[in-house]
């Protein structure tokens, strides 16, 4: 029988890595890089299952905070380390685990990066945001005028306290973003040190530091050059025009590669938008609505007259039950519903990323007055997190 723990000790969090780290077919850390891991395990967001004695999958969550549309920010657990050992698949224990971390998880929103698209939607978790990848050819790449601004290099050192200081500083304003947690930036110093020519750039404008970018660049055949950006965040339009102005004018570089959101106007920063190239789109955020009502209350509404959603949740029957959302807010209710939506659909349209509609015509969801759904939840913003965890 699967019996869920939780971990508490650095004994036990090691074998928790390797375990995960052998389902994920990874190496396990020597003595040397687990000092590396050790800092981004918190106590008390660790659940492992035992078969005996015997460490058989992993999950951990690490407390943080989420942006939703109209800019409230709720607290959030981020989850990470999903793993079942080779030898225990399909018997329920990956089940066991995720129910266990959803009933007792302090948070009303959870997210996680899935390895597989089909393994999270029983679990209610729903594909609520995509990122863009694509390619600049930044030989061609010819931006209009100046920067408005400064930009700085910084070494590894100056990076790893400023960056830090100033993400928090600039804060979250898309749907999508986390704050990242002390064990993320610890694991982000070491995936530096790994990483071949990490160079970080700051940028100034009139009140001081209000962006920065990460990147690598690496040499490819006959010469080229193709510059990787890892992580970029700004304040203001005027501090990620300039960064990209950055980019696309560094000497030597060939190519630039980026995950940006659906929305983003890159296109439209270059005299010749044909340089920037889609190369994929892909899933990012996968969303879980812990608390729905919580959740629902949280976020901002459009113009629309009312509509009823009844809320279908097997893992957290607390959630079923019908919901009145209109513009003023949304509210729990005995009426008859407009449609029913599972819990991990929910997830999806909650951030803006697919629409009601979209899924009726999929038959995934059924019933009437989408539209007005799709008006209540419609937001001016395409969500990205761009923090990988």
């Amino acid at each position: 029988m699967t019996e869920i723990r939780v971990l508490s000790d650095e004994a036990q969090f090691r074998t928790h890595t390797a375990v995960f780290r052998r389902a994920m077919h990874m190496p396990i850390p020597n003595d040397e890089q687990w000092q590396v891991v050790l800092p981004s395990y918190e106590p008390d967001r660790v659940l492992a299952a035992f078969d005996g004695d015997e460490m058989i999958g992993t999950t951990q969550s690490y407390g943080s905070s989420l942006v939703v549309p109209g800019g409230a920010v709720v607290p959030h657990a981020a989850i990470s380390r999903v793993g079942v050992r080779a030898d225990y698949t399909r018997r329920g224990v990956l089940t066991a685990l995720m129910r266990e971390q959803l009933e007792t998880l302090p948070d009303p929103v959870a997210t996680l990066r899935a390895s597989e698209g089909r393994i999270y939607g029983r679990f209610g978790y729903g594909l609520a945001g995509r990122w863009r990848s694509v390619e600049i050819d930044a030989k061609r790449a010819v931006v209009a005028g100046e920067m408005v601004g400064r930009v700085r290099m910084i070494d590894a050192d100056t990076a790893d306290k400023l960056l830090p200081e100033l993400h928090e500083a600039i804060g979250l304003t898309r749907p999508g973003q986390i704050g990242r947690w002390t064990g993320w930036w610890a694991r982000e110093r070491d995936r530096k040190s790994h990483a071949e020519n990490s160079v970080t750039v700051v940028h100034s404008g009139p009140h001081g530091d209000d962006g920065f970018l990460t990147y690598k660049v690496t040499e490819e055949k006959e010469f080229k050059h193709r510059m990787s950006i890892e992580d970029m965040v700004w304040a203001n339009d005027d501090a990620w025009r300039d960064l990209w102005i950055y980019a696309s004018r560094l000497d030597l570089v060939d190519q630039i590669e980026a995950d940006i959101a659906l929305d983003a106007p890159v296109s439209w920063l270059f005299e010749d938008p044909r340089v920037v190239h889609t190369k994929d789109v892909f899933d990012e955020i996968w969303l879980r609505l812990v608390d729905v009502e919580r959740m629902l209350q949280a976020r901002t509404y459009g113009a629309s007259e009312p509509v009823v959603i009844e809320v279908r949740d097997r893992l957290l029957p607390a959630n079923n039950g019908s919901y009145r959302v209109s513009p003023g807010g949304a509210e729990r209710v005995d009426a008859p519903a407009d449609f029913a939506i599972p819990v991990d659909l929910l997830g999806a349209v909650y951030f803006g990323d697919t629409t009601f509609s979209q899924l009726a015509a999929t038959k995934r969801i059924t019933g009437s007055r989408f539209g007005q759904a799709d008006a209540l939840f419609a937001v001016p913003q395409k969500p990205l997190c761009g923090t990988f965890f």
